[in-house]
């Protein structure tokens, strides 16, 4: 799907607010209120829009430790990594997980309480999958954080 400033424009005003009336959306693009629906239907349609969530925010919910954990391996056969994914799936404390090229096989977002909770998600996991070198960096600080996504790149 090609992509116009009208769309980059409905995409940002999303990613700030989900909410939004198209009416709203409509008029700060410059359009109609169907025409701009009919867009929005588009994106959604193209997976552009992929869902439409609410932000929460961890510290009301008691989840505001954020734990990087860089987990390396000496097993790199398609089984295990479907295991280890798939135990991933099961814990709602990771809320990123990525395969990585360079030093670090994947890489794991967790967010818990404390410490604590963080061990008790580890002994869950080790469990599960056996791991060979996992490193965990606490994080003490958020300085940036979004879920938009730079709309200007879209072609």
């Amino acid at each position: 799907m090609n992509l116009d400033e009208i769309d980059r424009k409905i995409l940002n005003l999303l990613q700030a607010d989900a909410t939004m009336p198209v009416a709203a959306i409509a008029e700060r693009v410059g359009l109609s209120a169907t025409p701009c629906w009919r867009r929005i239907q588009k994106l959604e349609e193209a997976g552009v829009i992929r869902a439409r969530v609410a932000l929460l925010d961890p510290e009301k919910l008691n989840v505001g430790v954020t734990v990087m954990v860089a987990v390396r391996t000496s097993q790199h056969d398609l089984g295990w990594l479907e295991k280890f994914a798939a135990a991933v799936q099961d814990f709602p404390e990771v809320v990123e997980f990525y395969r990585m090229s360079g030093d670090v096989d994947y890489l794991l977002r967790i967010v818990v309480p404390d410490i604590a909770a963080y061990d008790a998600v580890y002994k869950r996991l080790i469990a599960r999958v056996p791991l060979s070198d996992v490193s965990s960096a606490f994080a003490m600080e958020t300085i940036k954080y979004t879920t938009a996504l730079p709309v200007t790149y879209a072609r």
